[in-house]
């Protein structure tokens, strides 16, 4: 019988399975990456708004004008011992503000 000879790799090559994978990521457009982001932010926050409990406090300030408004979304749970704080810009309050359940929510604090 003979030997078959089979290529052999230098020692410390290995093959990357990774590389697919961050060939399909290159291919996408970065501007749609960060528009699905905002979106899921949001989502995330608009869930959490609708379903919190009644000692559930929601505050929302302008923090920066120039070079770009950015609002501050603070929603506490003092009975949890939780706070989240979230930084939009105006579209994306836009966007959470555009459900009639927040924006009456948003409303009613303003009082």
């Amino acid at each position: 019988m003979g030997m078959i000879d089979l290529p052999m790799r230098p020692p410390g090559t290995f093959k990357l399975l990774g590389n697919a994978r961050r060939r399909s990521f290159d291919a996408m457009d970065p501007l749609a990456l960060c528009d699905d982001r905002c979106d899921r932010i949001v989502d995330s926050l608009r869930t959490q708004i609708l379903e919190g409990e009644a000692d559930q406090s929601l505050r929302i300030r302008q923090v920066f004008d120039a070079p770009k408004a950015i609002y501050r979304i603070e929603i506490e749970c003092p009975d949890r011992s939780y706070q989240r704080t979230t930084l939009l810009d105006r579209d994306a309050l836009e966007d959470l503000l555009a459900t009639d359940e927040i924006r009456d929510r948003v409303l009613d604090q303003l009082d």
